[in-house]
Order: structure tokens, then C-alpha cells, then sequence
């Protein structure tokens, strides 16, 4: 034999090249197999990142840790490869034909073991489609939504600027801007850090109050122009107010003079009620014009809602004693022009009741007739030199509310009933 001619423990060196070359294509094959595996897995991890990154979902969870449990399959059936292949020199000059045999043989079983982990993997990744489309869908928005932020504090930015160059303070407004400042740390740190999710729900809220605080400040000027009216309209009213409290005096003594003691007793109070609100009223609006001089608008606007609070009452206890007395005098004059209307109430909503009936319902019939001998009890007490008109009207007035409310509950009855 040529010394440059490898030997074979046994004859047949064609056959055992053969061996030798089948051996070498499964070993080559078995390592296409274990690149496309890493690849697939490779390939997938960052889609699972994605996913674990966006979606904390019962489903998402468990294809993390699904896939967890592929990445361990794989490095067994990796380890089982690479076995295959450190088990076997095929380069040997004595590598005999058995042990080829045995080489294409366990790295035919790695290559297959790997392209059915690789299938499965696949399917699995299939699986988890509309999963992955929903956090790339996420994914998608979390950039725009970054900018969308920033773009806000720098629209709000500028707007408070704006505002403070034309000579009014926002002090609260720039305290809020203030405070997204870690907001807008955490927004450039990233979702590597802080989550894709969380990240997007971060720059959402940002952009909400970066708008709020820009509206707000453009606003301003209009605002201080709107309390500026405010203080001169509640001062001209408080001065009414003032004037007006001062005819309720002599609206009391005509009301003592001309009718019982019942119709005007609760009106004593008036003309103290109504100057103690209106002086009240005063004090705040002076409180009102010192925080509008020193810019402080929050509370500028509050003490001017006091104000109207405290006029609206003033006003209501003046007017109510003028009110008394026209309409006292109304009823005293000729009461039958208030009873014929609670009559023809009564009468109307009597008709109601027996549309489209023969009989009425005892619901009803009985609040009406109730009504009905109600009246009937007010107009007999009128006796006397000075009847009690204000209990009079008041009984008047409860009678209608009490038939309002009989033909309030008829027409709900029939619209429900179709």
C-alpha cells in the first residue's frame, strides 16, 4: 500500500468513503438544522420581548412563558447536537466504517430532533399572531405618543411665557409645568426602562395637563378682563342693593298697619338680614380687588363668588318683602281671581284623570277631591277684619303644587303604558 493511502480496519475503502461522506452531509445537515433553529428563536425572542414588554394580560403571560419553555427544549436538543458532533471526528485518517455508520446516524437523530423543535417553535409562533399584532399595534404608538408629550410641554412652555411677558403672573400655572418636569425625565429615560405600556400611558397624561396648562394661560388675559367686569358689575349692584334695602322699612309699616300680624312676622329680619349681607358682600369684594392687585386669580375669583352669593341673598330677602305686599294686596283687594285658578286647576287635571275612563282611579280622584275641599277650607277661613291672606295664598299655592303633582304622575302612567 501507498504510505500516503489511509487504512481501514477492515476491506471495502469505497464503501467506507461512502460511510465517511454520508456522515459529513448529515454533520452538515444537522448544522443547517441548528442555525435555523437559533435563528427562529433568535428571531422570536424579540417579538416575546415586545410582548412582555407591553402586554401583562393572562394570555401574554403565558406565552412568555411558553417560550421559556421552548428555550429550554432547545438547549437540550442543542446540547444533544453539539454532542453528536464533538462525538465523532470524521476528519480521522481510522475512522472506520462502523463509527461513521454511528456518526451519520446520531447526527441524522440531532438534525431531526432540531427541525421538529424548530416546526414546533414555528407553529408557536403562529399561534401567538394576534397577540404580537396587538402589542406591535402598542409598540406603534409609543414614539408618537412620546413626541405628542413633548410637543405639549413645549406648546405650554411657550404659552406661559407669552403670558408673563405681557406683565400678569401664573404662578400656579408654572408650579404645574413644573411638576412634569420628572414626568418628562422618565419619558427620555425610555420604555427600556420604565415599559412600553406605561411608558404610553406616562406621555398621555403628560400631554393632558401640558394642554390644560397651555388653554388655561391663553385664557388668562381673558380671564383678568372677565373678574375686572365682575368687580364693577358686583360693586354698581351692591350699591343698588344698598339703596334698594333701604325701602324695605317702609314696606314693613304698610304691611303692619294693613294685615295681621301672620303676614309679614317673618319679615321682620329683613332690612338686618339684608344689610348685613350687602356689608359682607363689601368685605369680599374689597378681598376680591386685592388678590386681583396681587395677581393671585384663584382666589380672586372665589371671593367673587361669595359676593354674588351674598347679593343673591340680600336680593331675594328684599324682593320678598316687596313681593309680599303687591301680592297681598292683589288677594285682599279681590280673592276670587286666585280661587277661580286653583279651581280651573283642579277641574283640568280632573278632566285628565277621566280621559278615556269611565270611572276614575282612586289615585287620583282622591289628591283631587282632597284638593277640591282644600280650597274649600281656605276661602271659609277668610273671616275677620284682617283674614290671614298670607296663609291663604300660601294655601293656595301648596293646592296647585299638590294637583301639579297628580298630573305630573297621570302623564308619566300613560307614557309608559305606551
Amino acid at each position: 500500500m501507498n504510505g500516503g493511502a489511509r487504512r481501514w480496519g477492515w476491506g471495502g475503502g469505497g464503501r467506507a468513503e461512502g460511510l465517511r461522506a454520508e456522515a459529513q452531509a448529515a454533520k452538515d445537515a444537522a448544522a443547517t438544522a441548528f442555525y435555523e433553529l437559533d435563528t427562529a428563536q433568535r428571531d422570536l425572542r424579540i417579538s416575546i420581548e415586545t410582548l412582555a414588554a407591553v402586554d401583562d394580560s393572562p394570555a401574554a403571560r403565558r406565552a412568555v412563558a411558553g417560550f421559556a419553555d421552548f428555550g429550554r427544549r432547545i438547549d437540550q436538543v442543542s446540547h444533544d447536537y453539539i454532542k453528536a458532533v464533538d462525538a465523532y471526528d470524521l476528519d480521522r485518517d481510522d475512522l472506520d466504517a462502523a463509527t461513521a455508520s454511528l456518526a451519520r446516524q446520531a447526527l441524522t437523530e440531532a438534525r431531526n430532533e432540531l427541525e421538529r423543535t424548530r416546526g414546533d417553535l414555528e407553529r408557536f409562533g403562529q399561534g401567538l399572531g394576534p397577540l404580537l399584532e396587538k402589542a406591535e399595534s402598542q409598540l406603534a404608538r409609543l414614539a408618537p405618543a412620546v413626541e405628542r408629550a413633548r410637543q405639549g410641554l413645549l406648546a405650554a412652555t411657550n404659552a406661559l411665557d407669552a403670558v408673563r411677558a405681557s406683565g400678569l403672573r401664573a404662578d400656579d400655572l408654572a408650579a404645574r409645568l413644573a411638576a412634569l418636569s420628572p414626568e418628562l425625565t422618565k419619558l427620555n429615560e425610555g420604555a427600556g426602562r420604565h415599559g412600553v405600556r406605561e411608558t404610553i400611558q406616562r406621555a398621555d397624561r403628560v400631554l393632558r395637563e401640558a394642554e390644560a396648562i397651555r388653554e388655561e394661560a391663553e385664557r388668562l388675559p381673558e380671564r383678568v378682563a372677565e373678574i375686572d367686569r365682575r368687580i364693577s358689575s358686583l360693586r354698581t349692584r351692591a350699591q343698588a342693593l344698598q339703596t334698594r334695602a333701604g325701602t324695605v322699612g317702609p314696606v314693613l309699616s304698610e304691611l303692619r298697619r294693613r294685615f295681621a300680624v301672620a303676614c309679614w312676622e317673618d319679615l321682620q329680619q329683613v332690612p338686618d338680614q339684608a344689610g348685613r349681607a350687602v356689608r359682607q358682600a363689601e368685605e369680599k369684594l374689597a378681598e376680591a380687588r386685592r388678590a386681583r392687585q396681587e395677581q393671585r386669580w384663584a382666589d380672586a375669583t372665589a371671593r367673587l363668588s361669595t359676593v354674588r352669593a351674598l347679593l343673591n341673598d340680600a336680593d331675594e330677602a328684599v324682593s320678598a318683602a316687596g313681593e309680599r305686599l303687591r301680592r297681598l294686596n292683589e288677594v285682599s283687594s279681590d280673592h276670587s281671581g286666585e280661587v277661580e285658578r286653583v279651581r280651573f286647576a283642579i277641574r283640568d287635571a280632573q278632566r285628565l284623570a277621566m280621559a278615556g275612563r269611565t270611572h276614575p282611579d282612586p289615585r287620583h280622584a282622591g289628591p283631587l277631591d282632597a284638593a277640591v275641599a282644600r280650597l274649600d277650607r281656605a276661602v271659609a277661613g277668610l273671616t275677620g277684619r284682617h283674614p290671614d291672606w298670607w296663609h291663604f295664598l300660601t294655601e293656595l299655592d301648596a293646592i296647585r303644587e299638590s294637583v301639579a303633582q297628580v298630573v305630573h304622575g297621570i302623564r308619566q302612567e300613560r307614557a309608559a303604558g305606551g
